[in-house]
């Protein structure tokens, strides 16, 4: 299924726009665009809402039949826990999340344990862990974490513009995981010359037009059919001005979802 997420709207969310969106805004938008799935993803308001407030926001998600994935970072077994509750409020099957967090970089041995003192919960509630590819976090180790711990409710986030930073090659990331692939981050990347010609910058472009190799990706990873949700994010730099960077990450958004239905 194709989703949006929060980084979609990563600007439409900011504060420096002059009404930044709300989170029930970013589901309606999701709606008229006739999309079904949302990936709450590293949204720090999300952790500060009282019970009331999800409950709304999971109500508001149900009302306009969308399905909901949360997404955050880290693996503590406690925050992990936080999110398996979260997770029940919103009926997500989904919990994105990156090995090291905001305040722990754990080594791998303990990054499994940690794991596996989470993956009783979360096989219980049919809940799956999906750990995004990172540059933090040499792919080859994500695999080997991910396979030691051996369970159906632990896979990969793919997302292969990230090891980029790490100097591996997106597709030898996509190979090296399909077997794995719970998730797919589908967004594009490539990069330009910095003014005269001193360096590079590496960011974002609409999804179809740069250096990811998207049909590579599908036909080596089946996500569609192996009911994998590819979910539409962005990596787009500040256009100067609020309403001109709002109006390209919506155009972003309208194109991308014209892409990956058009590679249907």
């Amino acid at each position: 299924m194709i989703g949006l997420g929060t980084y979609a709207f990563f600007w439409q969310h900011s504060e420096r726009v002059d009404e930044p969106l709300s989170l029930t805004g970013a589901f309606e938008a999701t709606r008229a665009l006739g999309v079904d799935l949302f990936q709450i993803c590293d949204f720090a308001p999300l952790q500060r809402m009282g019970g009331g407030e999800l409950r709304e926001a999971a109500a508001a998600a149900r009302d306009l039949g969308l399905a909901i994935e949360l997404g955050t970072r880290g693996i503590e077994p406690e925050h992990l826990s936080m999110f398996l509750d979260l997770a029940e409020v919103f009926e997500a099957r989904l919990v994105r999340s990156m090995v090291y967090g905001d305040r722990s970089r754990p080594a791998l041995p303990e990054a499994e344990r940690w794991l596996r003192k989470s993956l009783p919960g979360f096989e219980s509630a049919g809940v799956t862990i999906a750990l995004e590819t990172y540059e933090q976090v040499a792919t080859a180790d994500l695999v080997d974490l991910v396979s030691a711990c051996g369970s159906d409710r632990l896979g990969v986030c793919l997302d292969p513009g990230n090891v980029v930073a790490r100097l591996e090659r997106p597709r030898e990331a996509v190979a090296a995981t399909a077997h794995l692939v719970a998730n797919v981050h589908a967004k594009d990347f490539a990069f330009t010359r910095e003014a005269g010609w001193v360096g590079f910058t590496y960011s974002g472009v609409p999804l179809g037009t740069g250096l990811h190799d998207y049909p590579h990706l599908l036909e080596t990873v089946r996500p569609r059919e192996r009911g994998v949700n590819e979910i539409v994010e962005h990596w787009l730099p500040w256009q100067g001005d609020a309403r001109a960077t709002v109006r390209a990450e919506r155009e972003w958004t309208r194109t991308a979802i014209e892409y990956l239905r058009s590679t249907a």
